[in-house]
Formats: C-alpha cells, sequence, structure tokens
C-alpha cells in the first residue's frame, strides 16, 4: 500500500512539474496582439504556437466601440507586435492611448496595400468610419492572402531563425485560401447579381468578391428611418428576398420588425468567428440556401 502511495505521489510532483513548466514556457512567449478573433487564426496558422496571442475584441462584442480592459492594456505593455485590422471604431479611439503605453510595439495596419471600399465618411450609429472606408476585409479570401503576406513578413523579423518554417507554413495557408476562394466562387456562380439584405453592411467585401449585392437596413450607418424600411420591404417582395441578415452582437429589433413586413426570418451571421474558413463556407451555404 505504501509503494502504491509513494508512486502515486511521484506521479502527482512530475505532473505538477510539467504544468509548471508548460506555464513558465508559455509565459516566456513572445505576445504578439490582434484587434479580432479572425486575425489569431491567420497569425497562428503562420506561426503555430510559438506566440502568445492576446485578442483584443472577445466573442460577442462589437469591435466598432469596444473599450480596453486594464488586463488588456497590462498585456499590450509587454506585446512585440499589435496588428490592426485597420478603419475600425475601437483601434482609431485607442492607438494614441496604446502607443503611449508600449511605444517600442509594432503597431502594423493590414489594411495598408488593400484594395478597400471607399465611400462618404458615414456616421454608423454609434462609429464613425473614417473617410467612408469599409474595414471588413477579413471577409475576403483575396486581402487576407495579402494580410497572411504582410503577417508572415513581419513575424520573420521577430523570429528570423524559424523564417523557412514561417514561409512553408505562408505558402501551405495561401494554397487552403486558394482552394476557399474556388469553392465560394464555383458555388456561387449561378447566383450573380442576386441581391442580399443586411442590418449592418458587414458583408460588402464579400458581396464584391462574388459578384452579389449587398442592401443594408442601415441608411447612411444609421438606423432605418420608416421610409428607408418601406423602400428595403418593396425591394424584398419585389425580388422575393425572405431574409435579413444580421450580426450576432446586434440588437435585433429593427430587424425583427423588418423580417414580419416581408413575411421572412432574421439569420444571425458572425463575421468574427474564428473558425475563418468554415465560417465563409457556412455563409455561403446560407446565401445559396435563402436565394
Amino acid at each position: 500500500m505504501n509503494k502504491i502511495l509513494v508512486i502515486f505521489t511521484v506521479a502527482i510532483f512530475l505532473f505538477s512539474c510539467n504544468s509548471n513548466k508548460k506555464k513558465n514556457d508559455n509565459q516566456k512567449k513572445p505576445v504578439i496582439t490582434v484587434s479580432i478573433l479572425p486575425q489569431k487564426t491567420f497569425v497562428e496558422k503562420i506561426a503555430g504556437d510559438d506566440f502568445d496571442v492576446q485578442v483584443l475584441v472577445p466573442q460577442g462584442a462589437s469591435p466598432e466601440s469596444y473599450n480596453l480592459l486594464p488586463s488588456q492594456l497590462q498585456k499590450i505593455s509587454h506585446s512585440a507586435v499589435w496588428f490592426r485590422i485597420g478603419h475600425i471604431g475601437f483601434e482609431l479611439s485607442w492607438i494614441n492611448k496604446v502607443k503611449e503605453l508600449n511605444p517600442e510595439m509594432q503597431v502594423v495596419d493590414l489594411s495598408e496595400g488593400l484594395e478597400l471600399i471607399v465611400g462618404e465618411e458615414e456616421q454608423h450609429g454609434d462609429h464613425v468610419h473614417v473617410g467612408g472606408v469599409d474595414p471588413h476585409t477579413w471577409l475576403s479570401p483575396k486581402r487576407v492572402k495579402q494580410m497572411a503576406e504582410r503577417i508572415t513578413d513581419i513575424l520573420t523579423g521577430l523570429n528570423p531563425e524559424k523564417s523557412a518554417e514561417y514561409k512553408a507554413n505562408y505558402l501551405k495557408f495561401t494554397k487552403e485560401i486558394d482552394q476557399l476562394d474556388i469553392k465560394i466562387r464555383n458555388a456561387l456562380k449561378d447566383y450573380k447579381g442576386r441581391t442580399f439584405i443586411t442590418f449592418h453592411p458587414s458583408l460588402s467585401y464579400f458581396a464584391h468578391d462574388y459578384e452579389l449585392v449587398q442592401y443594408p437596413l442601415e441608411l447612411e450607418g444609421k438606423e432605418p428611418t420608416p421610409q428607408h424600411m418601406a423602400e428595403v420591404v418593396e425591394k424584398a417582395r419585389k425580388e422575393n428576398i425572405r431574409v435579413v441578415y444580421i450580426q450576432n452582437e446586434f440588437d435585433k429589433e429593427h430587424a425583427r420588425v423588418f423580417a414580419e413586413e416581408i413575411k421572412g426570418e432574421v439569420i444571425e451571421i458572425w463575421p468574427l468567428n474564428p473558425d475563418w474558413e468554415s465560417n465563409l463556407l457556412e455563409l455561403t451555404n446560407l446565401f445559396i440556401d435563402n436565394f
């Protein structure tokens, strides 16, 4: 019995040591900060678990109006780089504070160099799309491919001894992106020019890439007026549209009222889903099922 007890005690000790080692290893990892969940996926596709990736906007929160927590600011102070998505409300509100907190940190705007959808400057409820730039670039595979190249360059600079591995991971990821793009393009090829209705215009890049037409309920970023609501209802009836898509972090009351008017339904989508590839395929299938 004593022998069994000794073996059990040693096993617990070894397990504890191993757990502490893993904890210490994690603490030694360089910290990388990203704004939204899909970016964490992109970084880990290239770097594996070489970095401790902190996501600023948690699940269920809006990246337009999110306020950073003290614990997040503490981690930012140790971060080597912050990958911004670009043109999102909370980034613009916090960037000066973050730079002041950690002046040595690289701040990389992943929207730089991308083909952006730009309109007039718009007030979107509690935030402004500066210069009218649509920030939802991560919902375009071809733009994510460009982001991945930029991420690879920065990670290689942080960890040069892993450059060959990061390059190989980058090439593997871009191949996956190309395959995803082909799947979506083939699935939607018979639906070019079809209209879908969203509450917030979060799918502009997706619609542009695959030749669809997004029609938002928000009017210049504001809650729909009765006149605009009537116009969209008329359009939906004319084109036999029975669905309005809304992000899961948004208030659904206006979407619900609209759905009742067209005798249709509200379908929640999650543009910030970290399972990025599956999410775009699911979105594609949702459109096909409801066109």
